[in-house]
C-alpha cells in the first residue's frame, strides 16, 4: 500500500491495514484504498489501487441502453457504484466503477486517523494570540450568566484505533459542508467577526518562505501530470463527475469533470449533444427528431475569419443567451474550475470552426484580437494545467521567433507592445528560458543554442498559422449604460 498524502503528515498516524477477506463491500468507506481491476492501455486486466472518493447506489436509468450487456450482473457488490481515483494516475480518469470490481482478496488501507493534540496548560477563559473567541448569543448569554453555572468541558473520547465495519459514508455533500463549518468557526453567531478580540500586541508568527533551492521543476510537472487541477475552491474539487461520455455527430468523448447539467440527465451511459445547437437529449431517437427541427448549420453568430478550412465565430451572450449556456455546460465537462454556467449576458464567445482541434491556433487567434484592440492581454487564472502548459509554449514560441526576426535591441516593453502578451508574462518566460544574461554591468537578452534548437523543432512541428489578413473584425464598443452589470 502507498501512502496517504496530507498537506501536514505530522498530524495523521499510521494508516490501519485490513488484510485481504476479512472485510466486505459494505464496510468499504470513503478515503480507504483498496485494489481494484481495470484494463490497462493494451486492453489487458490488472489490478490497481485507487482511492474511494464516493459512494452510491447503482442507479436506474430508463433511457441507457437497452442492448448493452453488463458483464458484472449478479456479482456481489454488482448494485453499489464507486467514484474511484486511480494511484499516481491523472485526476482526469477518475471514474465510476462497479463494486463488482474491487478485489477482495488483497489488503485494504484504511483513512489515516488523525492524532488530537495535548491540551496546553494556561487560562481556560484567555484565547491564544491571533484567534478570535466567539461571542455567545444572547439565549447562550441568558444561561450561562453565572459562569458558576456553565458546564464544564468533558474530556474528549479516545480515537478507536481501528476502524469498524460501520462506518459513515461521506458524501461530497458532507464534504462540503464539513469546509463551510470549519470556516465558520472564526465567526460569531451573526456571521461577523469580533474585531475588538484580537490580540494586536502579540501578533502570530510568520513563517519566513521558503527557499528557491526548495522547488523543483520536476516536482511541478508531476504534480500537473497527476493532479489535473489548479483549481482553489475545495468544494468545486469535492464534486465527483456526474457524466460519463458525451456524443457529438459520430464524435463519442469521454467527460473529465463534473457539469451541473440537469438532475435527470445525469448517470446516463452517453449524453447526445446536438453538433450544431449544442442542446442535450436522453437518447439518440430524441436528438434525431431534434435534427429534423433544427434548422442551425453554424454557430449562431458573426463569422470574423476564415482561412482555407478554419473558421472562428464571434458570439454576443446577450443574444444568444440559449447557446451560450449550453457552450458553458459542455466546457465545463473539461475544466474543473469554472464556474460561469448562466450568467452568460456579459461576455462574448469565440468558436473555430474546423474539423481538428489545435489549442495553439486558439491562443494565436484571441492575440491577433488583442493587436486589433491595441491592448495588452493575457489569459484568464487560473489556468487548467494543459491551458498553462500550452500558453506557456505559445509565449516562448512567439517571444524566441521575435527575438530571431529582429536585428535592433529590443527592451521588455518592446516586446510585449509587439506580440499583445503582458510584461508579467514575458518576464516570466524570459526567465524561464534562461534568456537574462549580465552583460557589462546591466541584464541584457540572450538565446542560447538550446533555446534555438528547441524553437526550430517546434516550428517544424507547427504547420498552422493565423493570417492577420483574413480577420475581419473591429473592436466592440460599449456605451456606459452597457457596462453597467445586469444590463
Amino acid at each position: 500500500m502507498s501512502p496517504s498524502g496530507h498537506k501536514d503528515d505530522a498530524n495523521y498516524g499510521p494508516a490501519p491495514i485490513s488484510t485481504g477477506g476479512t472485510y466486505t463491500i459494505e464496510s468499504i468507506s470513503v478515503g480507504c484504498k483498496v485494489y481494484i481491476k481495470r484494463k490497462d492501455s493494451d486492453g489487458e486486466l490488472e489490478e490497481r489501487l485507487a482511492e474511494i472518493l464516493s459512494i452510491r447506489d447503482k442507479p436506474i436509468n430508463i433511457y441507457s441502453r437497452r442492448n448493452k450487456v453488463d458483464e458484472y450482473a449478479g456479482q456481489p457488490g454488482a448494485n453499489i457504484e464507486f467514484f474511484v481515483h486511480w494511484d499516481q494516475f491523472n485526476k482526469r480518469l477518475d471514474e465510476w466503477v462497479s463494486g463488482a470490481r474491487v478485489v477482495l482478496s488483497r489488503d485494504l488501507e484504511w483513512p489515516r486517523p488523525k492524532i488530537l493534540a495535548p491540551k496546553k496548560n494556561g487560562p481556560p477563559n484567555k484565547a491564544p494570540p491571533g484567534k478570535i473567541p466567539k461571542k455567545r448569543t444572547k439565549s447562550q448569554q441568558q444561561i450561562y450568566a453565572d459562569d458558576s453555572a456553565a458546564p464544564s468541558p468533558s474530556p474528549a473520547p479516545a480515537p478507536s484505533p481501528l476502524p469498524s465495519g460501520s462506518l459513515k459514508r461521506k458524501t461530497p455533500h458532507d464534504e462540503e459542508s464539513n469546509v463551510d463549518d470549519e470556516d465558520d468557526n472564526d465567526l460569531d453567531a451573526e456571521g461577523e467577526m469580533d474585531v475588538d478580540a484580537i490580540d494586536f500586541a502579540n501578533p502570530p508568527p510568520i513563517n519566513p518562505p521558503k527557499p528557491l533551492s526548495a522547488f523543483s521543476k520536476e516536482q511541478e510537472i508531476e504534480k500537473l501530470r497527476t493532479s489535473g487541477s489548479m483549481t482553489q475552491s475545495i468544494s468545486e474539487i469535492a464534486r465527483v463527475k456526474n457524466l460519463n461520455r458525451l456524443q457529438m455527430g459520430k464524435y463519442e468523448v469521454e467527460s473529465w469533470y463534473f457539469s451541473p447539467y440537469p438532475r435527470e440527465y445525469a448517470h446516463l451511459d452517453v449524453l447526445y449533444l446536438c453538433e450544431f445547437c449544442l442542446s442535450y437529449f436522453h437518447s439518440q431517437f430524441m436528438l434525431k427528431r431534434h435534427r429534423a427541427r433544427c434548422t442551425l448549420l453554424h454557430p449562431p453568430g458573426n463569422e470574423i475569419y476564415r482561412h482555407e478550412d478554419i473558421s472562428f465565430w464571434e458570439i454576443d451572450g446577450r443574444k444568444q443567451i440559449h447557446y451560450c449556456r449550453n457552450l458553458s455546460l459542455l466546457s465545463k465537462c473539461f475544466l474543473d474550475h469554472k464556474t460561469l454556467y448562466y450568467d452568460v449576458t456579459p461576455f462574448l464567445y469565440y468558436i473555430m470552426h474546423q474539423r481538428h482541434g489545435f489549442g495553439k491556433l486558439v491562443i494565436e487567434f484571441s492575440y491577433e484580437l488583442s493587436k486589433k484592440e491595441g491592448k495588452l492581454g493575457s489569459p484568464e487564472k487560473p489556468l487548467s494545467d494543459l491551458g498553462l502548459l500550452g500558453y506557456r509554449a505559445y509565449w516562448a514560441e512567439t517571444i524566441v521567433e521575435l527575438l530571431v526576426n529582429t536585428q535592433d535591441e529590443l527592451s521588455i516593453d518592446d516586446i510585449a507592445q509587439k506580440t499583445s502578451i503582458t510584461h508579467t508574462d514575458v518576464m516570466n518566460t524570459c526567465t524561464t528560458l534562461q534568456l537574462f544574461k549580465h552583460y557589462k554591468g546591466q541584464h541584457v537578452i540572450c538565446l542560447s543554442d538550446a533555446v534555438l534548437e528547441q524553437y526550430e523543432k517546434a516550428r517544424a512541428k507547427r504547420r498552422r498559422r493565423i493570417v492577420p489578413e483574413c480577420l475581419i473584425w473591429k473592436p466592440p464598443v460599449f456605451t456606459r449604460d452597457q457596462l453597467r452589470f445586469g444590463w
